[in-house]
């Protein structure tokens, strides 16, 4: 699962900080019947949704940040397609997350399970219960926010999913590692419910891409 994701350009794009020395894990706070209903809301979205696509802004724990477009088709499927002059791209393709950085050249391929972006894919969404479970749920003016933590190990890592009120919608994720670093994902213009070209969720290594034969007199 996300806490044992050893790939730092992965890291990097998703906020996941894997380290040696691990902190306490996240306290888990009684969920009350508020909350429980808080949650069946987010996975009735979240099992709603079929197609998306946004821009999103990600902040890293230094500050820096970065912008791109954002698809999602579920189950499965998902691409990150961050705004020049980032090198990187990011794709589901149902069973792998692709970790491409051109500057690099070999891309990484991480099970689409053991990674955050496995949540927002998965066929049957879950928050709390099975191999996820909710720390706590905070309500803010027009906002939800449920954190959630890996059941097998807690210490690895939270993310923080959070969605606006009324509508209740998704807006932006948050992940926080092992040593309480934060990143933000937060998305903007989002369209749902889109006819999205299945292209856009392939992966096609450059390095085995024939250059066109040119052609001309």
């Amino acid at each position: 699962m996300m806490g044992r994701l050893k790939i730092s350009v992965l890291t990097v794009l998703l906020g996941l900080f894997v380290t040696t020395a691990q902190a306490a894990p996240p306290a888990r706070t009684p969920l009350s019947t508020q909350d429980k209903a808080d949650i069946a809301r987010a996975e009735e979205y979240l099992n709603g949704v079929t197609t998306l696509k946004a821009r999103f802004l990600q902040v890293s724990p230094n500050g820096s940040s970065v912008e791109g477009d954002a698809y999602l088709s579920r189950p499965g499927r998902l691409r990150l397609q961050y705004d020049p002059p980032s090198p990187l791209l990011v794709v589901a393709d149902g069973s792998f997350l692709i970790v491409h950085d051109s500057q690099l050249g070999e891309p990484s391929y991480i099970p689409l399970g053991s990674t955050p972006a496995g949540i927002l894919v998965r066929p049957g969404v879950k928050l709390d219960g099975g191999d996820v479970l909710v720390t706590r749920v905070i309500r803010l003016p027009g906002v939800v926010r449920i954190s959630v933590v890996e059941a097998e190990d807690p210490a690895a890592g939270e993310i923080t999913l959070v969605f606006s009120d009324k509508p209740f919608v998704l807006r932006q994720w948050q992940i926080k590692d092992a040593q309480h670093q934060v990143t933000t994902v937060s998305l903007y213009q989002t369209q749902s419910g889109l006819t999205l070209d299945g292209k856009l969720f392939e992966f096609k290594n450059p390095k085995f891409t024939a250059p066109a034969l040119n052609t001309g007199n």
